[in-house]
């Protein structure tokens, strides 16, 4: 994939994904509970929902963004349930690169297992925030894989927000706004998404937790607020 086309793409769908932070407007809350909120409205890029995620979590910026990150080093295979592989395809820097992500089947296996190659950008803004940005693309190294079905991520992205005075914490809000692709019944793809952010957050709480604080008292165990 040539860079300055990726680079074009992936300065795109981050603007895209700030502009979905930045907008308040038209969310509707469908799972709520332990300091965690999903909410939906309809996505203008595909026809189906964009979802959004919101809850703090115990740990710095850094060290939540250690276990989230779409990029080289990833933690996510070893706490996320929904993640069984995670390879980087091409690089083009520290911050931009095409990934495959494979998902296991779910929902008493009426979704049957699932990957993903995306382009992904990460940046920092001002305010110390890192933010994972992601979407779709064709890559001639990573053709449909057998026994899986190739599913599409629309514009979506993390962003691993300060906490203004609680610095051992972090606001995280995520985005997503998948096309799990195949002959899925709707009631099952929307009640899929709600329960599988939700899942997202409270393993990702119990994976920090089990990591020592670098600095002592620094970081409390508390729920999601």
């Amino acid at each position: 994939m040539d860079l300055a086309l990726a680079a074009q793409m992936g300065e795109a769908v981050a603007e895209k994904v700030l502009q979905y932070r930045r907008d308040e407007s038209g969310w509707k809350i469908c799972r709520e509970g332990n300091g965690v909120t999903v909410s939906w409205r309809p996505s203008v890029e595909f026809p189906g929902n964009l979802y959004r995620g919101e809850g703090v979590v115990a740990g710095t910026p850094e060290k939540v963004w250690d276990f989230v990150k779409p990029l080289a080093g990833s933690l996510r295979v070893t706490w996320d349930e929904n993640v069984t592989s995670f390879e980087v395809i091409q690089s083009f820097s520290d911050t931009m690169c095409v990934t495959r992500t494979a998902t296991p089947s779910a929902a008493m296996k009426l979704i049957s297992p699932r990957d993903f190659v995306d382009l992904v950008l990460v940046k920092t803004l001002e305010d110390g925030t890192i933010v994972s940005n992601a979407a779709h693309v064709e890559h001639p190294l990573c053709p449909p894989t057998p026994g899986y079905v190739r599913g599409l991520n629309h514009p979506c992205g993390c962003f691993c927000e300060p906490v203004p005075g609680e610095p051992g914490r972090t606001r995280l809000v995520t985005f997503f706004q998948t096309d799990l692709s195949g002959l899925l019944p709707q009631s099952v793809v929307d009640a899929f998404f709600p329960r599988s952010m939700a899942g997202f957050y409270a393993n990702l709480q119990r994976a920090v937790r089990r990591v020592p604080a670098l600095t002592k008292g620094t970081e409390a165990a508390v729920p999601f607020q």
